[in-house]
Formats: C-alpha cells, sequence, structure tokens
C-alpha cells in the first residue's frame, strides 16, 4: 500500500481518552501508504490516550479544530474509545468540521465509538454502518442500518467495531481515501 496516498492530506480528529490503538495503528496505515496526517483535536498540546480503561501515552496535537478547515484535508479518520468522541460530538465546531467532508463528498472512516460524531451530524441517515455494539441504538435512531461486520463501506463511508477490526479497517480506509471524493456521499448528506 506504499504511496497509494501520496500527496493526500487526512485529518484525525480526537481528544483525550481516544483509544490510542486505534488512532495510532490507523495512522501508521496512512503515513506508510503516504498521506500527511494531522492530529486536531480541541486545545493545543497533547491528548491522552487509552488503552481500554487504562491511560496510555500522551500524543502531540498538530492542531486546534479552530485552526482546521476540511476544505484543506481530502479525508478524515474518526478512532473511539468512550470519552473521545462523547466530548467530541458537544463541540459545534467538531460537529460542523465533520458534517463538512460528507457535504464535499470527501471519504471518512470511523471505528468503534468514533460514529457517535456521524450521528451528532447527522450523516448516518440511510446509510449502513458498524460500531461498537452498544451505540447501535443510537445509529439505528439516527436512521442509519448498523450491522455487526468486521468493516462496511458505504458510498466514501468506512466503519469498524472494534481495535480487533483494524486490519480490515485500514485496507478499507486506504482504498476509499485513495479513490478520492465520492458524488454519492454528497448527495445523499445533502438529502438528509
Amino acid at each position: 500500500m506504499a504511496n497509494e496516498l501520496n500527496g493526500k492530506r487526512v485529518a484525525i480528529v480526537a481528544t483525550d481518552m481516544v483509544e490510542q490503538v486505534e488512532l495510532l495503528g490507523p495512522r501508521r496505515a496512512l503515513d506508510e501508504a503516504g498521506a500527511k496526517t494531522e492530529l486536531i483535536s480541541l486545545e493545543p498540546g497533547e491528548i491522552q490516550g487509552f488503552n481500554h480503561y487504562d491511560k496510555g501515552d500522551k500524543i502531540p496535537v498538530d492542531r486546534t479544530i479552530e485552526e482546521a478547515s476540511a476544505d484543506e484535508y481530502d479525508a478524515l479518520m474518526l478512532p473511539g474509545g468512550v470519552g473521545n468522541p462523547d466530548t467530541l460530538r458537544m463541540d459545534e465546531n467538531v460537529v460542523s468540521f465533520v458534517r463538512d467532508f460528507f457535504e464535499q463528498g470527501k471519504p471518512v472512516a470511523a471505528i468503534c465509538h468514533g460514529p457517535w460524531l456521524l450521528v451528532e451530524a447527522g450523516v448516518v441517515r440511510d446509510r449502513t454502518v458498524t460500531s461498537w455494539p452498544s451505540i447501535q441504538t443510537d445509529i439505528r435512531n439516527a436512521g442509519g442500518n448498523w450491522v455487526d461486520k468486521e468493516v462496511v463501506v458505504d458510498q466514501g463511508l468506512v466503519t469498524s467495531r472494534k481495535p480487533d477490526d483494524i486490519p480490515a479497517f485500514n485496507a478499507k480506509m486506504i482504498e476509499e481515501f485513495a479513490e478520492g471524493k465520492h458524488a454519492e456521499q454528497r448527495e445523499k448528506t445533502l438529502q438528509s
């Protein structure tokens, strides 16, 4: 997969309590495929990674959400962890940033609890997605079709359930990010 994403800029949005392996594993895969990744968060400095319920490493932030625009990126990746997306979905700048990717037809990948941000952004209606099982009701209530699969692709949107799914998630994420914009994704978002 080397060089598949040369010249592509990928935004990764996360904050404290991110599931560390769901940020670092996919980020490494994107970097190895040639993408330039940037970690965007609520505050400058570092965020606290977690390994399930245990503190992990501090991870440096590249930009704050106020400094970033979806126009600057080719794709978006949303890692999970329970506290990470729950905090992010309370920030209107983050929610708007996520929605902008869909309105522009740019590919998005979300794993585990990451799809909570998709629910908050109002972009799961009439889409088939997967996630950590505990948020399936939220996805269904937002009009999405939740399925229990390792990886799901729906018009430029890639979703997976948990850390065990990362290899399949990475492969599909890189494939969709390499394809670029998806007109169907933009149309479906504008209709919802």
